[in-house]
């Protein structure tokens, strides 16, 4: 390829989803810098994008899903599960459930611990946190005002929700209004990441309004096929662009004299190092890839949060299964929102979360539910016609690891998930306790008058080899994958990127995505993603 026929730029972003959007933002805000945003989907111009209920038309869509599978899993009984991830402007920021969640204090202290960097910490991360927010409440020594990303209170209540929550309070776990204050522990309804009853994706919020900066350039139906590696003059491994799958009239590369930065996600990012050489160098030599820079952490370390779902069958209080089983009350519905912007369509997939330990000798609340007022056979399926509740509950801190590899050298070629599921003995602990935890808030006397009568998995069900077994038949991903690329201390060989989210051994290369995570944060991931590419891009500039 000639190198010199190729358009050059300062920055080049891999990416455009929820890290490369804001890093867009951020590093054209220099006028004098010229950066490209590159980004294999399309533009989030797509109206079921924007309407809350509108991810599950999303979901499993060409035009906004990458369309992933895992490998089968022994954890999950040998079944594979649908893997969403967002294949368009905002990423799957386009395509969540919207939820905005930080975590616990815990999760970035330990992030400090494992990097050797204090600036990891809580006390440090909140004030990023803060820096982008414009939080539904105003400013506070916890939440910001004015900034790019927008929460809201969810615009629809439900009895049943309600009803929930007080026999969660039953059980022991407190009320509370904020899960974001670092101790989530307790129930109540999330706050979303929302406009006025429409979703606010991080292309809305960081990329539309700078996107007619004359220095910043975005490139849509673009896909990296590899990064371009150099030797510098002084021995040092360098990259310095891109290379594109071919495509008419469109340019086959381009050149960074600043530098890349890898903001593919959990499964892109991993998958583009490794067939540009950068990865386990027996995996490459089984491809047919050359090592260029042997990492064996590259695609290791991945982490997901399993949601097991418990579907209760309940009578007198109304679900949306019922609400949306006619033609009438559909309309209804849609008329709701056409005039309020509220109820059903402005719903995230699960509106009330509860943060709760899992057995009395937990320390902290180590599981999370996303209880929904409706149930369905399987994801992408219609709504059972019987009123009913999902109580679906996730351990936050798996032990259980796994990994992301190329299936081939062909780029589109999709890559091998291997979450590794229930892999562990503690998993398949925690599993059995939180089943147990959901029956014993749904015996509490708040519920009684619906009469809730478990159907998944069974109440017939009660040894621990049983419920560990079960959790593996209803079990799915919550879309959480994050690790494959892991910050670490500069001697710790299984580490990809040091704690300035530079790749070790390369210059002029960065991971600004969930997957520098070293552990999995204590809830929904997406706003944590945000604050990590909100401090690689301040790195980057400051150093550059």
């Amino acid at each position: 390829m000639d190198d010199e026929s190729l358009p050059v730029y300062d920055h080049i972003v891999v990416g455009a989803g929820t890290a490369g959007c804001l890093l867009a933002n951020r590093l054209s805000a220099d006028p004098n810098r010229r950066v490209l945003l590159i980004e294999a989907g399309g533009h989030d111009d797509y109206v079921w994008i924007h309407i809350p209920v509108g991810y599950l038309y999303c979901i499993g869509n060409p035009r906004t899903d990458w369309l992933y599978f895992t490998e089968p899993d022994p954890g999950l009984n040998g079944r594979r599960l649908r893997y969403p991830r967002g294949k368009v402007l905002g990423g799957s920021s386009s395509i969540n459930g919207m939820i905005y969640m930080r975590g616990q204090s815990r999760d970035y202290d330990g992030w400090a611990e494992l990097t050797g960097d204090n600036t990891w910490g809580w006390a440090h991360c909140l004030p990023v946190f803060k820096s982008h927010e414009d939080h539904w409440r105003g400013a506070s020594e916890l939440h910001g005002s004015g900034g790019e990303w927008r929460i809201e209170r969810p615009r629809v209540r439900w009895d049943i929700l309600d009803a929930f929550s007080a026999a969660a309070q039953q059980a022991g776990i407190p009320a509370t209004e904020d899960f974001n204050t670092g101790h989530n522990e307790g129930v109540g309804y999330f706050e979303v990441n929302q406009r006025s009853g429409l979703r606010w994706n991080a292309s809305k919020a960081f990329l539309r309004p700078v996107i007619q900066r004359p220095n910043l350039q975005v490139w849509t139906g673009a896909q990296v096929q590899r990064l371009v590696l150099e030797r510098a003059g002084d021995g040092q491994l360098q990259c310095t662009g891109v290379e594109l799958l071919p495509a008419a009239g469109a340019p086959r590369g381009a050149r960074a004299t600043r530098g890349v930065v890898m903001a593919a996600g959990a499964l892109g990012t991993p998958q583009i190092l490794q067939l540009s050489g950068i990865g386990p160098a027996p995996l490459l030599h089984a491809h047919g890839i050359a090592p260029v820079h042997a990492l064996p952490g590259v695609g290791q370390n991945l982490q997901d949060h399993l949601q097991i779902r418990a579907v209760y069958g309940v009578e007198g209080v109304k679900t949306l299964n019922t609400m949306a089983s006619s033609a009438f009350g559909k309309a209804l519905i849609g008329l709701e929102y056409l005039l309020k912007r509220s109820g059903p369509m402005s719903m995230s997939p699960s509106q009330l979360g509860a943060f709760a330990r899992s057995s009395g000798d937990r320390s902290w609340a180590n599981v999370q539910y996303h209880v929904q007022p409706l149930s369905l056979p399987a994801f992408g399926e219609p709504l059972d016609r019987f009123n009913a509740f999902t109580a679906s509950v996730c351990n936050l801190n798996p032990t259980a690891r796994g990994q992301v590899r190329i299936a081939s050298a062909d780029p589109k070629a999709a890559p091998l998930i291997e979450p590794r599921y229930l892999s562990t003995p503690e998993d398949r602990r925690v599993a059995a306790e939180s089943l147990r935890l959901t029956r014993r808030i749904v015996a509490q006397p708040a519920l009684a008058p619906y009469r809730p009568q478990e159907l998944k998995p069974g109440a017939q069900f009660e040894t621990d080899e049983d419920l560990a077994r079960l959790a593996g038949d209803i079990g799915t991903t919550i879309f959480h994958p994050v690790g494959t690329c892991r910050m670490g201390r500069p001697d710790d060989p299984d580490a990809v990127v040091d704690p300035r989210l530079a790749v070790r051994g390369v210059r002029g290369l960065h991971v600004a995505d969930a997957s520098v995570m070293p552990t999995i944060t204590s809830g929904n991931t997406n706003s944590p993603t945000l604050m990590i590419a909100e401090r690689a891009a301040g790195w980057i500039l400051a150093a550059s």
